[in-house]
């Protein structure tokens, strides 16, 4: 898969989050991005997702341009599994609803065919039994993996990922954290926002410190982790990986 930003920039208002962003990356698996909080992950993530739209400057995903007319990022978005750190999980609805509602009201498919394969991607990720369950009666892992079966249940072209683990405990975090790793090897690129150092670098093909609205540098995980180009990511690694 290959990503490529030239010139992004996107504000908020008075606060430039991306500051002329010039950036690529090409990886089979996972690229992972990490940094201080308000560096500009997230709204990176949500770009390319096809959810905000850049002020300025052109993205490309796989060698095409996400054009910003609405008609065709709905298109896009469509292509695309995206997870959240807060779940987004309809709580009226069972696990197995909040799977089958984006693919009769959005993909089209007749109820029948959306039920089978809901129930298919529960039972990949153990959650067949929790398929009658409203979001408030599964744990904060059992709530994200639904989440993750949602996202895959449309099979998108690649997944983007919000901080997955940031609202769990840790045992929780190493229940999503597996799944994430069964992902790797399903064909269908992940693009991860994380705060999980040791994960990024077990599971990721590269690593991307953001920080201070730029991608400051880029590289394979364990060179990322060994030998960081810049002092400011030296300096974020010694603070983040101290205890």
């Amino acid at each position: 898969m290959n990503i490529s930003l030239t010139n992004v920039t996107k504000a908020f208002g008075p606060l430039k989050v991306l500051d002329d962003v010039t950036f690529e990356a090409t990886f089979e698996h996972t690229l992972a991005l990490v940094g201080p909080s308000g560096g500009g992950k997230s709204t990176l993530l949500r770009l390319l997702a096809g959810l905000d739209r850049a002020d300025a400057g052109t993205i490309r995903v796989d060698g095409e341009e996400l054009e910003p007319r609405e008609e065709m990022l709905r298109c896009y978005r469509k292509r695309i599994g995206i997870v959240f750190q807060a779940y987004n999980l309809f709580p009226h609805l069972t696990a197995l609803e909040n799977v089958v509602l984006a693919l009769t009201q959005v993909h089209g498919l007749p109820r029948g065919r959306a039920m089978e394969r809901a129930e298919e991607v529960l039972r990949r990720f153990q959650l067949a039994g929790h398929a009658g369950k409203q979001p408030a009666h599964l744990s904060g892992g059992q709530r994200q993996r639904v989440a993750i079966a949602r996202a895959l249940a449309i099979e998108p072209r690649f997944l983007l990922l919000d901080e997955p683990t940031s609202a769990l405990d840790p045992e929780m975090t190493a229940e999503v954290l597996d799944v994430i790793a069964e992902l790797r090897g399903s064909g269908r690129p992940i693009i991860l926002v994380t705060h999980e150092m040791g994960f990024a670098r077990r599971s990721a093909d590269l690593v991307a410190f953001v920080s201070g609205g730029g991608v400051r540098e880029c590289a394979p995980a364990e060179e990322f982790f060994t030998s960081p180009a810049s002092e400011e990511t030296r300096r974020f690694l010694d603070k983040i990986l101290k205890y």
